[in-house]
């Protein structure tokens, strides 16, 4: 399984898209039907309350932030891990956090993401 490829795609695809059709097909194609994406404060289930939740979140960001890996996403035995942060492109970095993604058949299952502590 490409771990790299899925938790990427996943970081540009879902939660760098700010159009929410291209955001709900790239939902489509990366997680399965049933997918849960964990937030700190919230969980969403489903394709259309999962891309409900990235649609609030960007929302809430200035329209330049953008999401960038730290390093290759790294998995085994169905899990995947990709560190990442955000901010404005050239800026300094706003946040930081790690994506953990349970993946079977391809799909991400569920999604659980971790924000770093300011500082850290």
């Amino acid at each position: 399984m490409d771990y790299e490829k899925i938790m990427q795609a996943n970081l540009e695809r879902v939660f760098g898209e700010r159009d929410a059709q291209r955001r709900i097909a790239a939902i489509r194609d990366l997680y399965a039907a049933d997918a849960t994406l964990h937030e700190p404060h919230q969980s969403a289930q489903g394709h259309d309350a999962i891309s409900q939740a990235v649609s609030d979140l960007l929302a809430e960001l200035p329209p330049d932030f953008t999401f960038t890996a730290i390093r290759p996403a790294l998995g085994h035995n169905g899990f995947g891990r990709l560190q990442w942060s955000a901010g404005p492109p050239g800026g300094p970095v706003a946040v930081t956090g790690t994506d953990v993604a349970h993946v079977q058949r391809g799909l991400i299952r569920s999604l659980h993401v971790f924000l770093d502590q300011p500082g850290t």
